[in-house]
């Protein structure tokens, strides 16, 4: 990620009124976290795992605030319980922003499987999802993940892939 994506995103969850950012460190998104840490406005909660970041983010919603889960794409399977159960059962958003592994370009091939399955995954959670690959469209994209959770009282993602995560 460059500097430039890092001010995008950060801007973009400032204007939604993010004030909480739950995370589990991904390699793609390591220069976001510092910036996530250093930011007076957001406080970070790093996590164990994706599926305790989702319950974090959805108890964040009940008290009236705004969070994002930060995670790799893999942490979406680990954290599909919490999801169906939160959105499907009670309609608790979650919105989260993922980095895209295993797009064409790859070349970890432990990343190929998270590509393979994270579209599938999400389109079996009927999460609407956008994949963003313009650091333009950064900031307007986490802004309308963000009035659609909320409207629908459902999971939103973002995912950013190509050339600003790599």
């Amino acid at each position: 990620m460059t500097p430039a994506t890092v001010d995008a995103v950060i801007r973009g969850l400032k204007k939604a009124g993010v004030s909480i950012a739950c995370y589990l460190p991904d390699s793609l998104f390591r220069p976001l976290y510092p910036a996530l840490d250093a930011d007076p406005d957001i406080r970070t909660i790093p996590v164990t795992n994706e599926g305790e970041g989702a319950a974090i983010c959805g108890g964040v919603f009940l008290s009236g605030k705004r969070a994002v889960l930060v995670m790799e794409h893999s942490g979406l399977r680990a954290s599909v319980e919490p999801l169906a159960r939160m959105g499907l059962g009670a309609g608790i958003p979650v919105v989260m922003l993922m980095s895209y592994r295993g797009e064409l370009g790859e070349n970890n091939w432990w990343a190929i499987p998270h590509g393979i399955t994270m579209e599938p995954v999400l389109q079996a959670l009927r999460v609407p999802y956008a994949v963003v690959r313009e650091e333009e469209e950064i900031e307007r994209t986490i802004e309308a993940a963000y009035a659609s959770a909320y409207a629908s009282y459902y999971h939103t993602a973002i995912v950013l892939g190509g050339r600003l995560v790599r």
